[in-house]
């Protein structure tokens, strides 16, 4: 079995440092279903292609090195040997781990950056489900091309494989390639060579926590990949509604007008992350904490712009942390990646030193959650003791809430919020802290504006005078 992934544009040669393969050497490794061998079979300014390629020893499986059944003359005749299968899946961590991780070192920016890239999976055990294919990669941003085969061209009435050549075509991160085509292989394939147990759900998520909950077909691709079994997809959907349920905790689907509006698209969440990256761009910040990070989807944000050096991130709640250190991958980061961030729990009504010696502080979602009657002390743990140079802090506006058809006057976006605040009392408070704290402060507001209600999120941006 074979896989190639090709890079098309200029100094393509390059993509040899994010796979820490040399392209003038190929190089092999064993592994206990065989060996595999890397090599180039193409090499130039513009273009440039990686080949993974795969021998399985048939005798060695049916001995019981990996999965046999132990039958007899079975176990030695089967398409193990000859298929895209759940060996390859391995092979691909075995042998481009590095790469999965986004590790680039002296070609980081590279690793950061989409590239014009295509993969070509020979003899994808899909089932003959081709519909699936496309389900499944065009979600992803892929343009996808399969070639199918007769079973046997003497007997054409046995019909098509159930076997395909699949191709994948995108501009995307080496390293999503890549946790892409490892989760996916596994899907197509029902044969799976290990056995699949509870540490199969944390490598899930560990390679698509990213990509996952938004996937139109992720009951199918998790469902498959755990082999069916009911007690781990039940464990895995768990899992997705937690993540869903985080990532959209303050955000309320509007009517059907405004859902299939093309701008409305983008959710709300990514809306205010952007904003809030922008924002921190401008300030030329180079430090940043966020204060009461969740499980993590500002840090991944923060974590992919090279202007911010230093990153940290502090929550109350030690599984949101545990999940945003699993959702960052940082046991699977570089060293100098690794070394950019911090996790920490904690809690934003009491002094802490560790909140000290960043540019920014960003409060994203947050003080809606406590009662009142902490605020205050809130406002000293950040503008008093902390006292970044920038604070950026982002509220729900409770005027909005009359365009959200499934909320009334009296209930709020989310169960846990303490309260909501119009635009004026959110800007009285703000303009308060600046005057008493020696701030100044601009105000923005983030998602779709209507002439009298304004945004959805308010967002207010301090800076130190002086």
């Amino acid at each position: 079995m074979i896989l190639t992934i090709t890079y098309t544009g200029t100094n393509t040669s390059e993509i040899g440092y994010l796979f820490f393969k040399n392209p003038n050497r190929p190089q092999a490794a064993e592994l206990n279903f065989g060996r595999a061998f890397v090599f180039y079979p193409e090499v130039s300014g513009e273009r440039t292609t990686i080949a993974l390629l795969l021998d399985i020893d048939p005798v060695d499986l049916a001995r019981g090195k990996a999965g046999s059944n132990a039958g007899g003359l079975f176990d030695y005749v089967n398409d193990r040997p000859y298929v895209s299968s759940s060996f390859m899946s391995t092979a691909i961590s075995k042998v481009f781990g590095t790469a999965m991780t986004g590790r680039g070192d002296s070609r980081q920016a590279l690793a950061d950056s989409p590239l014009t890239l295509s993969a070509s999976i020979h003899m994808l055990p899909c089932g003959g489900d081709f519909a699936m294919l496309n389900r499944v990669f065009e979600p992803l941003g892929y343009k996808i091309s399969y070639e199918t085969y007769q079973s046997d061209e003497a007997f054409p009435e046995w019909g098509e494989s159930k076997y395909v050549d699949l191709t994948l075509e995108g501009k995307v991160r080496l390293q999503d390639l890549l946790n892409h085509i490892y989760v996916l292989i596994p899907v197509f394939d029902r044969k799976k060579h290990y056995w699949i147990g509870k540490d199969e759900v944390d490598k899930l998520f560990d390679h698509s926590s990213d990509w996952l909950p938004s996937h139109p077909e992720k009951s199918y691709i998790a469902g498959r990949y755990l082999n069916r079994s009911k007690f781990l997809v039940n464990m895995a959907f768990e899992r997705l509604k937690e993540m869903e349920d985080n990532s959209e905790q303050e955000d309320v689907t509007p009517d059907k007008a405004q859902s299939e509006s093309e701008e409305k698209r983008l959710n709300l969440n990514a809306r205010r992350l952007g904003s809030v990256i922008a924002a921190l761009k401008s300030l030329g910040a180079k430090s940043v904490i966020d204060i009461g990070c969740g499980e993590g989807h500002l840090l991944t944000q923060l974590m992919k712009e090279r202007q911010f050096i230093r990153v940290a991130g502090m929550d109350v709640s030690s599984s949101a942390l545990a999940r945003a250190d699993n959702n960052l991958r940082i046991g699977r980061m570089s060293d100098s990646a690794r070394e950019r961030i911090t996790l920490f729990q904690g809690s934003l009504t009491y002094k802490d030193t560790r909140l000290e010696g960043y540019d920014a502080a960003c409060v994203i979602e947050v003080i809606e959650h406590l009662d009142e009657g902490r605020i205050r002390a809130f406002e000293r743990v950040i503008f008093e003791y902390a006292k970044p140079k920038h604070v950026i802090v982002t509220t729900p506006n409770e005027e909005y809430n009359k365009l959200y058809e499934n909320l009334t006057d009296e209930t709020m976006r989310h169960a846990d919020h303490r309260f909501e605040w119009k635009r004026d009392e959110f800007r009285r408070w703000a303009e308060g802290i600046a005057d008493n704290r020696g701030y100044s402060v601009i105000f923005s507001e983030i998602g779709d504006v209507d002439e009298t209600l304004g945004a959805p999120t308010q967002m207010a941006v301090f800076t130190i005078c002086g």
